[in-house]
């Protein structure tokens, strides 16, 4: 009996330790549940966008828009960003990551935005449901239809999605990133590795 209790005793304490780590995590999570991030406003957004220069802020006066106009209106549209970068995300509604990485594009436009063109182009997709889709994941830029995907090609994106293009000043490619962002750390470095703004 005497050998079994130094046994007993360290397992009860083990136990305890278990308890205890169990409990602090568990409260852990509870908290992270109750303190989501703040939700998005565009027009927060707009207002902290205010200033920039005339091309940019034509681009966040159409804030969660979809154009028309092909591949000509985009190419037009990027012919008047030139002197500045941009990065271009191809999109749909039915995407998945695509869904999970458009917080990190509302933060990073938004920081961003003042320096940076951001365009969406939303591809192989419908129109109503890439309506619905930003009407409930709204972004401080446009984003051109694009169902048959002859913008994506123009750009070279990659067939798969979301696909991320980086653009310099002088609308040459600069990088391409397949796949979500999932930090706007993540972004940002890219933005400053790729396009130095």
């Amino acid at each position: 009996m005497k050998r079994a209790l130094p046994w007993i005793a360290g397992i009860l304490a083990l136990g305890a330790v278990l308890v205890v780590g169990l409990t602090q995590a568990s409260g852990d999570k509870e908290q992270q549940r109750a303190a989501p991030p703040p939700a998005f406003s565009i027009d927060a957004a707009r207002a902290q966008l205010a200033g920039a220069p005339a091309q940019l802020a034509a681009l966040h006066k159409q804030s969660s828009r979809l154009l028309e106009g092909g591949v000509t209106a985009f190419e037009k549209r990027l012919a008047g960003l030139k002197g500045t970068p941009i990065v271009l995300n191809k999109w749909a509604s039915w995407c998945g990551p695509c869904r999970a990485e458009f917080p990190v594009f509302q933060r990073v436009a938004t920081k961003r935005g003042t320096e940076i063109a951001f365009v969406g182009v939303n591809s192989g997709d419908s129109t109503q449901p890439a309506r619905d889709f930003l009407a409930r994941y709204p972004i401080p830029f446009p984003s051109y239809l694009d169902p048959d995907e002859k913008i994506a090609r123009a750009i070279n994106a990659p067939a798969n999605y979301p696909i991320t293009v980086f653009l310099d000043a002088r609308g040459e490619p600069a990088f391409i990133h397949q796949g979500p962002y999932d930090s706007t750390g993540a972004l940002e470095a890219d933005l400053d590795r790729y396009l130095g703004a």
